[in-house]
């Protein structure tokens, strides 16, 4: 009878407490009128804090911030005639990398001119997913309440070349192949007037339907190989969520 008692009572004692846990996250991020199932391990969440959370690591390989200027690009002081290289400099830990080299580009020449030499450009990806349930998030959540996925990029005005930046975001199912929604962006660069700044570029999912699990974030920077390497950098990149829809 005794261990009867003792069983019941650390029972009553763990749902006091998860029940607790569960109280703290509802008053932290104002969940009110959230699904918040008991069986979720609320103590994870409380520790994960998914709320307002940059999920992307490493989101400033160039240790720069938006909120100063991009820094002027160095000036040669004598060509660089070695072989072209493609990948900027920076410590892209976290990021899955790689590098297109494209076609020269002969547009605007007129024909019959005579051509030293052309720059070649690249396009420098980066990519990582997001595991929504590993960053304290549960399914009941995703799939019912749906809460509003905020995607944010802020990138250089390098005036290389009118496109100089593309931005592919997917909202996957369990199976990391299923696309439940998706978002892009290519804006144009105006090369008319010299600017120099960061541009922001951003989105925000909203009903986007039940079984999102992972957040595919894929960005593309252009750059430049012409008597040295030119590119266009970011800086802030991030995919958070908010307690809304």
């Amino acid at each position: 009878m005794r261990l009867y008692f003792l069983i019941v009572h650390c029972a009553l004692w763990g749902s006091s407490m998860s029940a607790n846990w569960k109280k703290r996250c509802e008053d932290e991020w104002g969940l009110q009128g959230v699904p918040m199932p008991d069986s979720v391990d609320w103590k994870s969440v409380y520790d994960a804090k998914p709320f307002g959370r940059n999920f992307l690591k490493n989101s400033s390989p160039y240790g720069l911030t938006k909120d100063g200027p991009p820094p002027e690009p160095d000036l040669l002081e004598e060509p660089d005639r070695g072989p072209p290289r493609f990948v900027p400099e920076g410590d892209f830990s976290s990021w899955t990398t790689s590098s297109e080299v494209l076609p020269y580009d002969r547009s605007g020449i007129p024909e019959g001119a005579v051509i030293c030499q052309l720059p070649t450009s690249s396009w420098f990806t980066m990519e990582q997913v997001v595991d929504l349930k590993a960053e304290g998030l549960w399914e009941v959540l995703l799939d019912e309440f749906q809460p509003e996925i905020v995607v944010q990029d802020w990138y250089e005005e390098s005036q290389l070349h009118k496109f100089i930046y593309q931005l592919h975001v997917k909202l996957l199912a369990a199976d990391k192949a299923t696309v439940i929604a998706e978002h892009t962006a290519n804006p144009t660069e105006d090369l008319s007037v010299y600017s120099h700044n960061w541009k922001e570029v951003s989105h925000v999912f909203s009903g986007y339907g039940p079984g999102v699990r992972y957040v595919q974030f894929i960005h593309r920077l252009k750059n430049q190989f012409l008597n040295g390497f030119w590119n266009t950098m970011f800086t802030g990149s991030s995919v958070m969520i908010s307690p809304k829809k």
